[in-house]
C-alpha cells in the first residue's frame, strides 16, 4: 500500500478512538466527572471538560492532518499519562479486573507508540499538512 494511503489510514484509525471518546466525555460530563473523582483527581469537573475537549479537538486535528507532528506528540504523552492514571494498579483484589486494567494500560502504551510513529512520519500528502495549508 502506498505511503500516503497508510498514513491516512493511520490517522483515521487513531482518530476513530479519540473523536468519539471526546464527544462521549463531553456528552456525559457528570459521568466523566464522577469517573475522574473516583480516581481521586483534583478538580474532576475541570479535568472532565479538559480531557473531553482535548480528545475531541486533537482527534479531529489528527483526522484532517493539521499540525500532525505536534498533536501526535501531545496525544502520545496523553496516552501514557491516561494509561497510568486510569489503569496502573487498578482492579483491587479482583484478578479479572486487575488483568483487564493491565491490558488497558498496555493498549494505551501501544497507542502512544502509534502516535510517536505518526509524529515521526508526518501526516502524508493527503492531509492539510501535506497540502501546505498548515
Amino acid at each position: 500500500m502506498p505511503r500516503n494511503a497508510l498514513l491516512l489510514l493511520s490517522r483515521l484509525l487513531l482518530a476513530a478512538l479519540f473523536v468519539p471518546s471526546g464527544f462521549q466525555a463531553l456528552s456525559d460530563i457528570a459521568g466523566t466527572t464522577g469517573y475522574f473523582a473516583g480516581l481521586g483527581l483534583p478538580l474532576p469537573t475541570l479535568a472532565a471538560w479538559g480531557t473531553g475537549l482535548f480528545e475531541l479537538i486533537a482527534g479531529l486535528l489528527i483526522l484532517v492532518g493539521f499540525q500532525t507532528r505536534v498533536i501526535a506528540l501531545l496525544l502520545a504523552a496523553f496516552c501514557i499519562a491516561a494509561g497510568f492514571i486510569g489503569h496502573y494498579g487498578q482492579g483491587g483484589g479482583d484478578p479479572i479486573l486487575a488483568f483487564l486494567h493491565q491490558q488497558m494500560l498496555m493498549k494505551d502504551i501501544a497507542i502512544s507508540g502509534g502516535f510517536l510513529a505518526l509524529a515521526m512520519a508526518g501526516a502524508g500528502a493527503w492531509s492539510v499538512d501535506g497540502r501546505g495549508l498548515a
